[in-house]
């Protein structure tokens, strides 16, 4: 049979599975333009060549003309949080956003508070909207049930993320598991934001209801928190998207960057689009000096005209993710997940800007790792309900904790059963080997841990340097 046709073939059963699935018709139509460009041999690739770096952004700490400005809109202003991550890479199964932070407080009472909180500030019902994947959506809504005031007239607290098929990198047919079909799908990224909000009709009753504009954030990112002085920047500028962008430690260098394309546009870049060749570039700091915090303000009547001037989706770039069918199983058939990422929706709005933010809005949970750190005294917990960086510090504590002892939540929890060690005067911690912490241990400087069995450290015991156990 014909390439061509061959093509046209595994469309049609990638199309007929969506339907089946009850999957929206955007949502199709965005994964056949990803699938096509897949075909065509597009990897999804940005490289250096066809980018310039930033040198320099408008910094939101010296916006605070702009507050007045923000107030005076607020009531027109909304909250998203995506909220579809399970936390599986910390061997979780349910919502990583009901997993505790500060004591019993997870991230989903630390979000409650914060829209509360902002609500009491500015006088008015500013709305939170969850977007949900279908494996996290009952739990947190009857998590957030604990806070009923929460709740706006004639707006739901949530809507789903699509969900799309998984190819089969050898073949590009569908992917399917014989015994758990639901390993044959993914969610495609969360780019998918907007063909979602728009499909599940909540970006209608937003605007209905006189929501214009939207701040977007990851729900594990506690550091996020709507900003009259940055909303006021966006209307004063006339802006219809605006990205948080924040300086790059080494602690970022393998995350996504801003860039600007040759035309001048700005644009991210992933590292998933990295070209092999071009790692060690792409994660030079000192040349791409600010990342994606993923903090993003949308005005939403242009979204909306956009949406419906291509179908109900945003042609983004497509992000190719490769994988095991079964992620707990290595020898499992590899696969290709087409993603798209939401910030990359920067290149497409007319009056786009990008702004940096200081280290406080950023302070994310993907790991382990990240988890220690925002447990930690580097943290500190605003009255508002925000998880920011301890006074004096500019960057995070850079943790690597080993993967064979404290990769799992279960596994990392055994470890720390008198509490987490003081890393407040902590610039680095590596622990190699099997450590358990007793109460009160500080950890300061650059610091290296190992045990080649199992060992324990010592109530009240500071560590400094490296140390063999």
């Amino acid at each position: 049979m014909p390439e061509n046709l061959l093509k046209t073939s595994s469309i049609q059963m990638f199309v007929k599975r969506m339907r089946e699935a009850g999957v929206s018709a955007p949502a199709i139509a965005s994964f056949r333009l990803h699938y096509q460009r897949l075909c065509g041999g597009e990897k999804g690739f940005l490289p250096e060549k066809d980018i310039r770096p930033i040198e320099s952004l408008p910094d939101s700490e010296t916006f605070y003309e702009y507050f007045e400005a923000g107030q005076s809109v607020m009531a027109s202003a909304a909250v998203i949080k995506l909220n579809g991550g399970l936390g599986t890479s910390m061997g979780l199964d349910r919502a990583k956003t009901l997993l505790p932070v500060r004591g019993n407080l997870t991230f989903l009472d630390l979000i409650a508070r914060q829209v509360l909180s902002l609500r009491k500030q500015v006088g008015t019902e500013i709305p939170l909207v969850l977007m949900n994947s279908y494996r996290t959506s009952q739990d947190c809504d009857r998590a957030l049930a604990e806070y009923p005031e929460l709740q706006v007239a004639k707006l739901p607290l949530g809507f789903l993320q699509n969900m799309v098929p998984k190819v089969l990198e050898d073949g590009l047919t569908p992917a399917e598991h014989d015994n758990r079909p639901k390993l044959g799908w993914c969610p495609p990224g969360h780019g998918d934001l907007f063909t979602a909000i728009k499909g599940s009709g909540l970006l209608d009753q937003m605007i209905e209801r006189g929501v214009e504009y939207s701040f977007v954030s990851n729900a594990d990112n506690l550091g996020a928190a709507l900003d009259p002085s940055l909303l006021g920047y966006m209307v004063a500028n006339d802006l219809d998207f605006m990205l948080e962008a924040a300086d790059r430690t080494p602690a970022d260098r393998k995350g996504g960057h801003l860039c600007q394309l040759l035309d001048g546009r700005l644009a991210l870049r992933e590292s998933a689009q990295c070209p092999t060749e071009e790692e060690e570039i792409f994660q030079d700091v000192s040349r791409h000096h600010y990342f994606n915090t993923n903090n993003l303000w949308i005005h939403l009547p242009t979204l909306n005209r956009l949406l419906e001037e291509h179908g109900g989706f945003l042609p983004l770039p497509t992000v190719v993710n490769r994988k095991n069918l079964d992620p707990r199983d290595p020898m499992s058939p590899r696969v290709l997940q087409l993603e798209t990422v939401m910030g990359t929706a920067i290149s497409l709005f007319p009056k786009a800007a990008a702004v940096r933010v200081p280290r406080r809005r950023f302070s994310p949970v993907k790991n382990t790792n990240d988890l220690l750190g925002v447990r930690s005294d580097a943290y500190d917990l605003s009255p508002d309900g925000r998880i920011v960086l301890s006074a004096g510090r500019s960057e995070p504590p850079v943790i690597r904790l080993d993967e064979d002892v404290y990769k799992m939540i279960d596994e990392f929890e055994k470890r720390f059963p008198r509490g987490t060690p003081s890393l407040r005067l902590c610039d680095r911690l590596a622990i190699k080997g099997d450590v358990t912490f007793g109460s009160g241990v500080a950890i300061e400087g650059r610091v290296e841990i190992r045990a080649n069995n199992k060992a324990s450290v010592r109530d009240g015991t500071v560590i400094r340097g490296t140390v063999d156990l």
